[in-house]
């Protein structure tokens, strides 16, 4: 992840406000990655939100796979969130091998003017037979 960040983004202060938890759609990946649909829960002492969006991969993505569940702990510079904090794209490393039951994991920079991470919380939970590694794209839209 910090290869994808600058020296200024990698050093900035944050503080835990939460976590994000994602349904993700479940679905085929080809040579050259994958876009699956989620819907999202950001659960925190100060914040309760929903958002809808895409998580892509980009990069080797073989396989298919069953519905599965993401959760992230999130990071941003204050614990006094904007309805809207979460919303925007992030980008990050990624990785998943599944035979049957499977894991996955992936870490995310983004939001607002990049000052949100994501940090894994679990492990990606799925089923089928997929192996991904490459580039993970999220778009978070919050739902009203």
């Amino acid at each position: 992840m910090l290869l994808l960040s600058s020296p200024s983004e990698a050093q900035q202060t944050r503080v835990q406000v939460g976590v994000l938890t994602c349904q993700v759609a479940g679905g085929a990946g080809f040579i050259f990655g994958s876009s699956k649909a989620l819907e999202c829960i950001l659960e925190g002492p100060k914040v309760r939100a929903r958002y809808t969006g895409t998580i892509q991969k980009f990069g080797v993505d073989l396989g298919f796979t069953t519905k599965s569940a993401i959760a992230w702990a999130v990071f941003a510079p204050t614990t006094e969130l904007a309805s809207r904090a979460l919303e925007g794209n992030y980008a990050g490393v990624s990785g998943e091998a599944t035979i049957g039951l499977g894991l996955g994991a992936n870490a995310l920079l983004g939001g607002s003017g990049n000052s949100v991470a994501l940090q894994p919380l679990s492990v990606q939970a799925q089923q089928g037979l997929n192996l991904a590694v490459g580039i993970s794209a999220l778009s978070l839209r919050a739902l009203q």
